[in-house]
Formats: structure tokens, C-alpha cells, sequence
């Protein structure tokens, strides 16, 4: 007997769900995102479960360059742990360089980064305790800077110039796009300042090592 292919016994077709449209992504989310991208975070840093309530009587200074977000601390301890990474890059590299050119370059980067580095500390004291608990994640584990040291102490002398411009410009990089990331972002004005000198310096930087080359 031939089956019944009627529709009343057809096997019914799976329903297709429908596709909900993803909720916008605002400044500050794609700012984290971004940070933690570039530094390998594998998740945003964990806030502290109690942070002091700031106080009712506490004078709360104005204006845009007074408050740090979260979003700013966070991307103030970043750079912090960046800094400190490229100031050993530099003291390396000036015990290895053989290049004049790329000697000054790398004692210029340990003055102007010394300078931020002591800013950015102050800053994030002064942050509030809310904004400062986003910041709390140890970020120096975070980047390739390990494993550039270990290669710049490993080359031969021959090739010591080659390997810290290579270093040093991949790890310059790395602080432009932070820097950018954050000046898109970031609600402080004085923060996002800095931002943009550090995005233009770094810029500078690996453009006059490809130069030297």
C-alpha cells in the first residue's frame, strides 16, 4: 500500500527562532573590550565586593578633568604596568645598543615615560575608591613584554640593534592603540589628553625605528 504523503501526516519542519538584534555596544563597554583585548585579559577585573561609600560631607572637586571613571582608572593602571614594562625594555636596551641614534632614542623614551609613569600613579591615587576598585587586576602578566626581554638578553651583539627596534616598536604599538582606544572612551579630559600624547609619541617612536633600520 502506498504512503500517505498527505499533509495531515508530513512530518512538521522545525521552527527557525527569530534572530533578536544585538543590544548597542556603548563608548565605555568597546573601550574594556578593547583594552582587554590588546592586553589579553581573559575578563574585566573583579571590583571590590564592598567599595567605601564616598562620603556626604567629602568636598567632591568639578569640572571634567576632576573624575575618574572606572573606564579611566582602568585604563590608567594598564598603561601603568605598560610603562613600568618599556622603562626595562629601555634600560636593556642601552646596555645592548651599539646604534648612537637608537642609544638616544631609548634614553629619551626612559625620561618622557618615567614622567608619565609618576603621573599616572598619582592620578590613580587620587581616584575616587569606586573608579580605583575597577582598576585592580594585575595587568603585567599581560603582553609579550617577557618574552621581548628574553630575546634582547639572548641576541648576539650583532644583532642586539635589529632585536630591540623589533621589541620596542611592537611594544609601542601596543600603547598607541590603548591610547586611542581611551581617547575615544575615556571621560576624563585630563586622562584623555595624555592619552593622545602617548598615541602620538608612541607613533613617533616606531615610526623613526622603522627608519633606522
Amino acid at each position: 500500500m502506498a504512503a500517505d504523503l498527505s499533509p495531515r501526516t508530513r512530518a512538521a519542519e522545525p521552527a527557525v527562532p527569530r534572530l533578536r538584534r544585538a543590544p548597542a555596544v556603548g563608548p565605555a563597554t568597546a573601550l574594556l573590550a578593547a583594552l582587554l583585548a590588546l592586553t589579553g585579559c581573559g575578563g574585566p577585573p573583579a571590583a571590590d565586593p564592598s567599595p567605601p561609600a564616598p562620603s556626604a560631607t567629602a568636598s567632591v572637586p568639578s569640572g571634567p578633568d576632576a573624575t575618574v571613571s572606572g573606564i579611566d582608572a582602568l585604563f590608567l593602571a594598564m598603561m601603568v604596568a605598560h610603562t613600568e614594562q618599556t622603562l626595562e625594555i629601555v634600560r636593556l636596551g642601552l646596555d645592548r645598543a651599539g646604534d648612537p641614534r637608537l642609544r638616544t632614542l631609548a634614553a629619551a623614551v626612559r625620561a618622557t615615560e618615567t614622567d608619565e609613569l609618576a603621573t599616572m600613579r598619582r592620578w590613580l591615587r587620587e581616584a575616587d575608591p569606586s573608579a580605583a576598585a575597577a582598576a585592580r587586576h594585575d595587568h603585567s602578566g599581560h603582553s609579550d613584554a617577557a618574552a621581548g626581554l628574553a630575546r634582547l638578553r639572548a641576541a648576539a651583539p650583532a644583532d642586539a640593534d635589529r632585536v630591540l627596534r623589533d621589541v620596542l616598536s611592537r611594544h609601542q604599538r601596543t600603547a598607541a592603540d590603548l591610547a586611542r582606544a581611551q581617547v575615544t572612551a575615556g571621560t576624563s579630559e585630563r586622562v584623555r589628553d595624555l592619552a593622545r600624547r602617548i598615541d602620538r609619541s608612541r607613533t613617533a617612536e616606531v615610526e623613526l625605528m622603522a627608519g633606522l633600520g
